[in-house]
């Protein structure tokens, strides 16, 4: 029987890396940078640092950009190892923040849909091998997806640190759900709810229930009777595949219902979990349009690291909305995790539609007998089926 992994194993590991220009400035003043890890940077722009005097002895640049190539051939012939960013491709190969929706949406108000930095980057990845790229483009994606790894840990931290594990929570459920409907309207009221309860709210970063969710968490500010009308406002779009308008409604959304100032004394740079929170996407999906009401993006090339980090994150409770083979395959990994428990104590895992979930699709049958056998003893009683969002709330803000 597979135990749990030891705890070093899957805790975050403290490493000196250096993501700032400010950061690079103060620890080049010391004369020393080795050893540390130097990610993203751009060091061609002014003012140009001086590096020929400092001690790079196994000091890490990747992904930076120097002067010319003799800086970084000299750096390496002094001991530094220097692994610099790829040629021709369209994303960072090792980008030093999360996405935010500006950026995923850059290029639409003059292109459309097509002109977007998401659908050029997903242009892309069709082009050079999608799912099975040739070898230069996957050390690309490979390089990439450990920057929004690194991303992400750095952007978590502060909110873990304050509220703990058990405030993330995670809402699953089903892509191709309209806008406007009351699927889509119940996974709004959840995410506005738990945002208003201090819980982080993270999702799969698609449309449907998951774009609901970040819509909800993005409008936590503002009264219910918005929520309805920015919903209102997106259900003139419904449909995902009419990628123009779908987009377009969303910008627009966004621009009206902008999120007031975080107060200082709240903490601002936790202001992006309180208003829309965290999606965790995948350019495997790139024909879906980008979720653009999540406060920060973490997204993938690789779909199977981008679901485990979805699940690991989310130790405060998954919620699964209504979905298809997609979400019934989310239920059954978040279990063996729980079962096993992998990354530690889980969270209840709340089943919105009771019907749905026990006739038309009968999850709870096989996963009651299956928690009800963990090594941790009886975790059945973790599974609650309802159809009221409120109590769903309150089972996910019972304890943490």
């Amino acid at each position: 029987m597979p135990t749990p992994p030891p705890a070093d194993v899957i805790e975050p590991h403290p490493t000196d890396e250096i993501e700032t220009r400010a950061e690079f400035d103060r620890r080049l003043a010391t004369g020393s940078l080795a050893g540390l890890t130097v990610q993203g940077l751009r060091l061609d722009l002014a003012p140009v640092p001086d590096l020929t005097a400092v001690t790079v002895t196994g000091t890490l640049f990747v992904g930076c950009r120097f002067a010319s190539r003799e800086v970084g051939a000299d750096l390496v012939r002094r001991g530094a190892n220097v692994v610099p960013p790829f040629s021709g491709l369209p994303y960072p190969t090792q980008p030093s923040h999360l996405y935010t929706p500006e950026e995923l949406a850059a290029g639409f108000a003059e292109g459309g849909f097509a002109g977007m930095y998401d659908t050029r980057v997903y242009a892309h990845f069709r082009a050079h091998g999608g799912a099975l790229p040739d070898v230069r483009e996957a050390l690309g994606q490979r390089l990439h997806d450990h920057g929004v790894d690194n991303a992400l840990a750095d952007a978590t931290r502060a909110w873990l640190t304050a509220y703990g594990p058990q405030s993330v929570v995670g809402i699953m459920g089903g892509h191709a759900v309209p806008r406007g409907s009351v699927s889509y309207r119940m996974a709004a009221v959840l995410g506005w709810e738990l945002a208003r309860a201090d819980r982080l709210v993270v999702t799969g970063g698609g449309p449907g229930v998951m774009e609901a969710a970040n819509l909800g968490a993005y409008l936590a500010g503002r009264p219910a009777e918005e929520l309805t009308a920015a919903i209102d406002l997106l259900a003139a779009a419904p449909d995902f595949t009419d990628h123009d308008r779908y987009t377009a409604a969303a910008l627009g959304v966004r621009e009206r219902y902008a999120p007031p100032p975080v107060p200082q004394q709240r903490a601002a740079d936790l202001g992006w979990a309180r208003t829309g929170g965290l999606a965790i996407p995948t350019w495997l999906y790139g024909h879906e349009p980008a979720n653009l009401f999540a406060g920060r993006i973490a997204k993938y090339f690789s779909n199977a690291i981008r679901e485990d980090t979805i699940l690991r994150l989310a130790r405060g409770g998954i919620v699964f909305a209504p979905g298809r083979a997609g979400t019934v395959q989310e239920v059954f990994q978040a279990a063996t995790k729980t079962y096993y428990g992998t990354d530690g104590a889980s969270g209840a895992y709340v089943f919105l539609d009771r019907a749905y979930w026990t006739r038309e699709l009968p999850v709870e049958s096989l996963l009651r007998p299956l928690l009800g056998a963990s090594p941790f003893g009886d975790l059945s009683p973790t599974i609650h089926l309802t159809d009221d969002v409120r109590e769903a709330v309150r089972v996910l803000t019972a304890t943490a």
